[in-house]
């Protein structure tokens, strides 16, 4: 009698579950507003560095004296990150000061756009951009970066009447604009052009210090 053949079976491989692995830091920069101004709201960079290590986040640094920051985190939503951020400023140091966060891709996407390509720099030229921000409603700013008034919006790009001021291009995340001294204008009068048209929860940064923060 012959027996039928039995095809030998492939041994079954265990799987076993997946290990979490921690997920890359996100490089953020955040922005102050209204701190080391005219001695007001002083903050030493050291003890802001500080304050911002506390909360656990990594690589911190800052750049200048006007609240630019520099850090990393695990953390991807940006309104935690403001909100953790302002209650920790005003916990340290007393007072309030609105953030504004941005990815580091976020800025490095700005300056790879080139928005002041074409502008004639001399030693009156400034070339500024205001970060705008959407506060949530729990937040102590009231007035987010939208136009306060139901008035005729300002058209862009916009060209003041003493020619001295220019916005050369505005998003909902950022203005781009221009200011030259030399025609008798200031810095003062050209963010009030702006808060008046966006609110006051925005807050400027010299075009250099955007730049220097990504070296």
């Amino acid at each position: 009698m012959i027996l039928p053949q039995t095809i030998p079976t492939t041994p079954t491989i265990p799987t076993y579950p997946t290990i979490p692995t921690n997920p890359s830091p996100m490089k953020y920069a955040a922005f102050l507003r209204g701190i080391n101004v005219g001695g007001n709201k002083k903050v030493p960079m050291a003890e802001l560095k500080k304050c911002l290590e506390k909360l656990g986040f990594k690589n911190v640094r800052t750049l200048l004296n006007g609240g630019n920051i520099i850090f990393e985190t695990d953390k991807t939503k940006q309104d935690l990150l403001r909100k953790k951020i302002e209650t920790q400023i005003e916990k340290t140091f007393g007072f309030p000061s609105r953030t504004i966060i941005r990815t580091i891709d976020d800025l490095q996407k700005l300056v790879d756009s080139n928005p002041f390509k074409g502008i004639k720099v001399t030693p009156s030229t400034r070339l500024y951009v205001t970060f705008l921000s959407k506060a949530g409603g729990d937040s102590p700013f009231k007035g987010s970066g939208v136009r306060k008034e139901a008035k005729e919006p300002l058209k862009i790009p916009y060209i003041s009447p003493e020619k001295d001021f220019k916005i050369l291009q505005a998003s909902n995340t950022e203005i781009c604009s221009v200011l030259d001294l030399s025609k008798g204008g200031g810095t003062i009068k050209a963010m009030d052009i702006i808060e008046t048209e966006y609110g006051s929860n925005v807050t400027t940064r010299n075009w250099n210090t955007i730049v220097k923060m990504l070296r």
